[in-house]
């Protein structure tokens, strides 16, 4: 008797930071000039793209990642905690001692909201040469997911590479730069949430978030991704806008919570790019389906404390997506 066979998923290559993240918990988030007493200090692995990178490997996709981290401490335990999710770091480039990794300052308050000051540290180093001797990787998986805490030069050149290899671009637009408005139109997805919507957009943070996303879309990629945190979030397809539910959680911490749910977009989005080359008419429902898994995997992530402890596996996500398609029906 044969064995069922399992559909293999889409390969995901991460170009992206690298980070560790410096986490103080404090009763409210400090204004302009304020001093809060915090109540605890603890140091997690992060960085955008390293988060996103195990999101997608935990969702069961192979990973690879490219970027940049220092050789002190910090650079080496980072290299090892990546190397024990299973992502290749075979184009992970080493600096010199005198560029240290990359740092996030993060405040985290009662309701697990939280504000993130980032010292690029190597991950400034990366350049679009880095890039380019990176090319074979980049073209050899299925999808490619960016962000900007590296330089946009890089992360242009890393769109070319993919965009000509016929491969699915997606960038996650965080923080949000004017200047990666060139990048959108090589991108076949965008994920952004309200802020950075409405800097990339030339509109006020208030607009509708329909509106934003509609804006973003007549820039350049056909589908825009609008994340909107315990609301869901927006999706503009093809000039459609929906609403996208997710899971009710009680959060305890949203650091990571955006790139779980980035990461196990990019996962599902390889098929749909497919479907979209193809003229699949199943487009529309994959997405959806996509849309919904990420957003349970962003639910979820904000149930524990930092970011890449955080990141749920697929099983988990799986069970949370049948609960939300149970609620849904309801």
């Amino acid at each position: 008797m044969n064995e069922p066979q399992v559909e293999e998923l889409p390969s995901v290559c991460v170009v992206g930071s690298v980070n560790m993240d410096l986490v103080v918990r404090a009763p409210k988030i400090p204004s302009p000039g304020e001093t809060v007493m915090g109540r605890s200090f603890e140091t997690f692995p992060g960085g955008k793209g390293a988060n996103q990178a195990v999101a997608a490997a935990r969702m069961g996709a192979r990973v690879s990642l490219v970027g940049c981290i220092g050789n002190e401490a910090h650079g080496q335990q980072l290299a090892q905690l990546l190397h024990s999710e299973g992502i290749n770091l075979s184009h992970m480039l080493q600096r010199r001692d005198k560029t240290p990794t990359g740092m996030a300052l993060i405040t985290v308050d009662d309701s697990g909201e939280n504000t993130i000051v980032v010292a690029p540290g190597a991950n400034a180093t990366l350049t679009a040469k880095d890039i380019e001797d990176a090319a074979g990787v980049i073209a050899s998986h299925d999808v490619l997911l960016m962000q900007l805490e590296t330089p946009i030069e890089a992360v242009a050149a890393a769109a070319k590479i993919a965009r000509s290899a016929g491969k699915a671009v997606i960038l996650n637009a965080s923080p949000a730069l004017p200047q990666a408005r060139d990048v959108l139109k090589m991108c076949d997805l965008l994920v952004v949430n309200r802020t950075e919507a409405a800097t990339l957009g030339g509109l006020e943070t208030y607009t509708e978030p329909g509106r934003l996303a509609l804006r973003l879309a007549e820039i350049g990629p056909p589908t825009v991704v609008l994340t909107l945190g315990s609301q869901g979030a927006i999706v503009a397809h093809r000039g459609r806008p929906r609403r996208v539910a997710t899971l009710p959680v009680k959060a305890v911490d949203a650091v990571g919570a955006g790139d779980a749910f980035t990461g196990a977009l990019a996962v599902g989005y390889g098929s749909i790019h497919q479907a979209m080359l193809g003229k699949n008419p199943d487009e529309h429902r994959m997405l959806e389906r996509a849309l919904a898994f990420a957003s349970v995997a962003g639910a979820l992530a904000t149930l524990k404390h930092g970011a890449i402890p955080s990141l749920p596996r697929r099983d988990d996500v799986l069970a949370g997506l049948a609960e939300l398609e149970k609620q849904t029906r309801l």
